[in-house]
């Protein structure tokens, strides 16, 4: 049976939402919504980055990539996947909390490419918020929760981030996230370029609750990361910037063909 079409009709915005520059801001979302103490202490106790710290991003950006470029049917097998993953997770299905990762996944998005890549036009960034209304969706939020427009969620932010409390899960994940024990010697020597990018990306009241060291040492550190980064990306061509989405696809097709997912 022939797959049907992407969810996203105009190319150009397909392409733009392919663009794989926010992994770079991947682990700033996470460090963001574990700061959320009740989403902090599911992951703690039911998930295993110490072990596996670049199999939880790939299944983080697999789902972003089926609901917001993939088919129906693609968003429908992440979705499935995701929900069978939060049964035992207390509080996962709140949703107030799934809001807030949805949330953390397109502000993420928007700062990556403001930093490694181009400013983003307010036009763009109403499109990309309205592309990633189906995250919210898939977590099961209902679609009016979702900010209406780019200034609604950015007042939407400014609230969400008054209220976290960075607890002793949210600490005990970032170690393992930042200092990962167990993972390959790959993923560990890129390690100090992805800590410094990560909690330069924070917002300062945030990086303070996780009692992250930063003066004007870390702050020249950042933007020379930063200034790195975008040399290597401006002569990197586009089609390799997009090809990690087909291939997250494509490796989740084929795991759904094993282990459907649970709608």
């Amino acid at each position: 049976m022939a797959r049907s079409a992407s969810r996203v009709a105009d190319r150009d915005l397909r392409r733009f939402l392919a663009d794989s520059t926010p992994v770079l801001a991947g682990g700033r979302a996470i460090l963001l919504q574990i700061a959320d103490p009740v989403v902090g202490a599911g992951v703690r106790r039911h998930s295993d980055f110490a072990r596996r710290p670049q199999q939880r991003l790939a299944h983080t950006l697999m789902f972003v990539y089926a609901v917001v470029i993939g088919t129906d049917e693609d968003a429908a097998t992440a979705a499935g996947f995701v929900h069978r993953a939060h049964r035992p997770v207390a509080g996962a299905d709140d949703l107030d909390r799934q809001l807030w990762v949805a949330a953390t996944l397109y502000d993420s998005a928007r700062l990556a490419h403001e930093l490694f890549g181009s400013p983003v036009s307010e036009a763009r960034a109403a499109d990309v918020l309205r592309a990633y209304a189906p995250i919210g969706t898939a977590l099961r939020v209902p679609a009016a929760q979702w900010p209406g427009s780019v200034e609604a969620f950015d007042a939407f932010w400014e609230r969400s981030l008054a209220g976290l409390e960075v607890t002793d899960d949210a600490r005990g994940v970032v170690r393992d996230l930042l200092h990962p024990r167990f993972a390959p010697l790959w993923v560990r020597a890129a390690m100090p370029l992805v800590r410094i990018v990560t909690v330069g990306m924070l917002p300062a009241a945030v990086r303070e609750q996780y009692g992250f060291p930063w003066g004007a040492g870390e702050e020249r550190r950042f933007r020379r990361a930063v200034r790195g980064v975008r040399a290597v990306r401006s002569v990197v061509p586009g089609w390799v910037l997009r090809l990690p989405g087909p291939l997250l696809l494509r490796a989740m097709r084929r795991a759904a063909l094993d282990r459907p997912a649970v709608r």
